[in-house]
Parts: structure tokens; C-alpha cells; sequence
């Protein structure tokens, strides 16, 4: 295991401690899982939606490229033994910047969608954090931790949370 896991496990059992001896009343844990809240509410649905539309866009905006460069590289590699030196080196450099065109333009759209997915997630997100810190304090807990996180290797399913932030993030408009 690496530093940063065992660091992460040491700083748990140490607030799980301090939070031990601070609480008469004991020690409430949960777990959620944020990609499966999210992806559960109607709005993280939507979102959803719209990336994988705008996915599909941006595969469809490069396609013709793609397909101009499979065709020149298909006609390179039927005429390489019929051509001149320079006629090959010449259809070799047109791939070459062909391929480079379109490195930068998977670049662009996945910068692109990079920005969409935080433009949609990202209020979603914080709409979940601060859901997660609402049933918190409602309901006592005194440690709310993200499944999969570092640290957290196994849990009692009952401690997982998840259906219940789904539920309130369905209710908030």
C-alpha cells in the first residue's frame, strides 16, 4: 500500500478515536457513493444525457477527418511500391499532418468536454455535498465517507447511505 493510503488509514483511525472519546453517544458512520447519487437523480440523468450527446457530436465532428486520413493511408499503402521517392515522401508528410490535425482536434473536443462535464456535474456535485452534510447533522453521523475513497477498504453495506441522499437530491428543486 502506498504512503498516501496508509497516511489516509492513519488519519481515519485518529478521527475515529478523538470522535470516539468527544461522543457519549457513539459513533455514527456512512458511506455514499457520489457517481451513483448523481447518476440516480433526475438531474444527474439529464446531464448524463447531454455529455453523451455532445460526445456523440464531437465523434461525428471528427469523423470526416478520421475517415480522409484512413483513406489516404489506404491509397499510401497501395501505391508505395509504384511511386517515386518523392511522391512518397510527399503522400508520408500529408499523413503526418493529417495526423496531427487530428490529434489536435480529439484535444480540442476533449478539452471541450472536459469543460461541459464540470459545467454540468460540477452545481451537481455541490448540491450533493451540501445534501450529505444535511443529513449529517440531521441524523447524527459523525463521520459521512465517499465509497472507494483511500482508506475505505471495506464497509458494512447498512452503513451506505446512497438511497437516502438520492432521495432528498430528488426531492430539492
Amino acid at each position: 500500500m502506498s504512503s498516501n493510503k496508509w497516511m489516509a488509514v492513519f488519519i481515519s483511525v485518529l478521527v475515529l478515536g478523538f470522535g470516539l472519546g468527544a461522543d457519549t453517544e457513539g459513533t455514527k458512520i456512512g458511506v455514499v457513493d457520489p457517481e451513483q447519487a448523481i447518476g440516480s437523480t433526475e438531474e444527474g440523468k439529464a446531464a448524463r444525457d447531454e455529455i453523451e450527446r455532445k460526445m456523440r457530436e464531437a465523434e461525428l465532428d471528427a469523423q470526416p477527418m478520421i475517415e480522409r486520413y484512413q483513406a489516404l493511408a489506404d491509397d499510401y499503402q497501395k501505391k508505395r511500391v509504384v511511386l517515386s521517392p518523392e511522391k512518397l515522401r510527399e503522400m508520408e508528410l500529408d499523413i503526418t499532418e493529417l495526423q496531427n490535425q487530428i490529434k489536435l482536434k480529439e484535444s480540442e473536443l476533449q478539452n471541450r468536454l472536459q469543460l461541459d462535464q464540470q459545467r454540468l456535474v460540477g452545481p451537481l456535485m455541490e448540491k450533493l455535498a451540501s445534501i450529505v452534510n444535511e443529513i449529517g447533522r440531521e441524523q447524527g453521523f459523525s463521520l459521512i465517507l465517499v465509497r472507494g475513497a483511500p482508506g475505505v477498504i471495506y464497509y458494512k453495506e447498512a452503513l451506505d447511505i446512497t438511497d437516502v441522499v438520492i432521495e432528498r437530491f430528488n426531492k430539492q428543486d
